[in-house]
């Protein structure tokens, strides 16, 4: 059981082998998610705890602990828990820690999951901190393209376009990461204000992934077996002239999709503002929504896993 206990922080502390593992897992849970409950977390309460506003991140991981048959506490905004009244993160994880078998921690703090997993003596998993990580987001986003894409292919010999909000969003640093120890083929667009930190680059190409950067999405829509779509995060602009600059630098229609290869699919870690025209909702390639609901089955293997229950 090589999750039992183990904190959920970064991608990066995982090797090719145990994503493999959750996605085997959350491919067995998935019947559950779509409909009826497990017992596997009876008697088990599990503590969420958002600082961040979150829609799908929270929902999903409430509707997973109550699939696999646990209880949830926590706060959905810090304004309503002692947060308000000047309490540090550290001692609300100290009092929580004694309240629940395991911890779902959103922060806007990069580095506010991490620090947190060295204080917790139950497990932690982080749901986003500030433009750091997501780990749960990106073994969905593997799951989605394992199911929706692959075609009996390897995740390794997909060529995928990440577009939009390269440097702050903490979603897509994660994916690459992930993706990296595929093999994966990886394009990223974006603004020149907004391209990949350079040692996420350079962390990449030491692991042997193929990368291209490029302003232009007509680059990388041509040769695309997966078009990840990002939205541009104006809440994460220090300065919000800087923020207008970039808003809405792309926008995909269903005429950009004339001549894309047969089978690809386009992505969204949502929520999206204006970069997915809604027109391409009801094309063949959109499956950001079916995305969305994978958030579930993997944060059930994820949730199972930590908790000791392999299926």
């Amino acid at each position: 059981m090589i999750f039992e206990r183990k904190h959920i922080i970064s991608t990066k502390d995982f090797s090719r082998g145990e994503i493999d593992l959750i996605l085997e897992q959350a491919a067995k849970l998935e019947p559950y998610a779509r409909q009826g409950r497990a017992s596997i977390l009876k008697d088990r309460i599990v503590a969420t705890l958002f600082y961040e506003p979150s829609t799908r991140t929270r929902l999903s991981f409430d509707a997973a602990i109550k699939r696999l048959g646990g209880t949830t506490i926590g706060f959905d905004t810090s304004t309503s828990s002692s947060v308000a009244k000047g309490e540090t993160l550290a001692d609300t994880i100290r009092i929580v820690e004694s309240y629940a078998d395991a911890i779902v921690l959103r922060h806007p703090r990069e580095g506010a999951a991490r620090m947190a997993s060295e204080i917790s003596s139950v497990p932690v998993i982080n749901a986003g901190d500030g433009a750091g990580h997501h780990p749960t987001q990106t073994l969905l986003d593997l799951y989605t393209m394992k199911k929706e894409c692959c075609n009996g292919r390897e995740i390794g010999d997909l060529n995928v376009a990440i577009v939009g909000d390269l440097r702050y969003g903490r979603t897509v640093h994660s994916l690459s990461y992930a993706l990296s120890l595929y093999g994966a083929n990886l394009s990223f667009v974006s603004p020149d204000q907004l391209k990949m930190p350079p040692s996420i680059i350079s962390y990449l190409k030491k692991k042997g992934s193929r990368v291209k950067e490029t302003a232009s999405i007509q680059d990388a829509l041509g040769e695309a077996d997966v078009l990840y779509m990002t939205r541009i995060q104006k809440e994460r602009f220090p300065d919000p002239s800087e923020y207008l600059k970039v808003a809405g630098s792309y926008r995909i229609t269903p005429e950009m999709l004339d001549g894309v290869k047969n089978g690809m699919i386009i992505m969204h870690p949502l929520p999206r503002v204006d970069e997915i025209a809604p027109e391409v909702d009801g094309t063949q390639y959109a499956r950001y929504f079916r995305q969305s609901f994978y958030g579930v089955p993997v944060r059930m293997a994820v949730l199972s896993l930590v908790m000791g229950v392999e299926v």
